[in-house]
């Protein structure tokens, strides 16, 4: 005896047998049981919105992408072309191979020399820029009372930090008899001028850097205010001191944030250029203890012509940052705990 499926709506009849629901079998007509058509389910225009839609997707993205190939990916590729090549701007590109990046490493003191100052400026400003924007985050954390002036106070710093105005003043405030040096003579430190002495011209820089934590410090106090209070009531109960309760409560629950804000300081001050070259009016002086590798790497290009070697310098320079960021976050599971980690 046959039976009788029927839909109604999109109407459609489909007759069957008893043979084949015993059987398996299946007829011709049989396959409109697996979902209707296609067609059937899209409604007028529907596939007209969609490429719309689509073109409209795309058509928003054209300007990041134009942006994103013709102001980084094509520079750079170019860019490294040139390290390969011995170029002076009034010249075609000459290809030298791997000439530039012998010499860097084998016949250039200047460039080791850049390296290891700005290995020290950023192995000591980082750190001390780090832990001077928690100390003060975690100060407003705990203030509730004008808070929002303080934070704009720290933060203003960190907005004008990098300018060529700020460079200026910095190098009058810490030249001989400005106002730094006539403070620390006053109590007995003649120090001099710090911006002509080689021994005191780094630390300038690095506080010049610290004195810019303002955006670390936004970061670290909107870290601050995610952490639920009641961990430090619970170690509070359990005995804890302020300091064990910074170490086993605010610590590992900032640590995502710390990362952050560790990677970012760390290429940043790799890439510290302005600052460094008004106070040392473009020399990188005195003694080239701010020749930090970015004013080397300007000198040689622009002052000097040597496109093709600045080029290599600059891809030097991009290797060691990826390569401190990937033994970062090769690390990070040994010491970032994230929400929801059972470690």
């Amino acid at each position: 005896m046959p039976i009788l499926a029927t839909t109604t709506g999109d109407s459609t009849v489909t007759t069957t047998s008893t043979r084949v629901i015993v059987t398996g079998q299946k007829s011709s007509r049989g396959a409109l049981f697996r979902g209707r058509r296609p067609e059937l389910n899209e409604r007028p225009g529907q596939r007209a919105r969609q490429r719309r839609e689509t073109l409209a997707g795309y058509g928003f993205l054209i300007p990041w992408l134009l942006g994103f190939f013709g102001l980084t990916l094509i520079p750079m590729v170019y860019s490294l072309y040139l390290s390969f090549t011995r170029y002076n701007i009034f010249q075609p590109p000459r290809w030298v191979g791997l000439d530039n990046y012998i010499r860097l490493f084998t016949n250039d003191p200047q460039f080791i020399q850049s390296a290891q100052i700005t290995m020290i400026y950023v192995l000591i400003g980082t750190p001390i820029t780090l832990a001077a924007a928690l100390a003060v985050a975690m100060l407003l954390n705990f203030r509730d009372r004008g808070a929002g002036f303080f934070r704009s106070a720290f933060y203003a710093p960190s907005l004008i930090g990098a300018s060529v105005s700020v460079a200026i003043v910095w190098r009058a405030m810490f030249s001989t008899e400005g106002p730094v040096d006539n403070v620390l003579s006053s109590i007995g430190l003649d120090l001099g001028g710090w911006i002509g002495n080689p021994s005191l011209v780094l630390p300038a820089m690095i506080v010049l850097a610290v004195w810019q934590f303002g955006g670390t410090m936004v970061i670290f106090l909107a870290g601050l205010k995610q952490i639920p209070k009641e961990l430090y009531e619970a170690a509070e109960m359990d005995g804890a001191n302020a300091y064990r309760r910074f170490r086993a409560v605010t610590i590992p629950m900032l640590s995502p944030v710390i990362f952050f804000n560790l990677l970012l300081g760390l290429i940043g001050a790799f890439q510290v250029f302005a600052s460094a070259y008004i106070i040392s009016n473009g020399t990188g002086g005195p003694a080239g203890m701010t020749n930090f590798i970015t004013v080397y790497l300007y000198k040689r290009g622009f002052s000097d012509g040597q496109m093709g070697y600045a080029a290599a310098i600059a891809w030097v320079l991009l290797v060691v940052v990826a390569i401190i960021a990937f033994i970062l976050f090769r690390t990070q599971r040994n010491w970032v705990h994230y929400s929801g980690d059972n470690r």
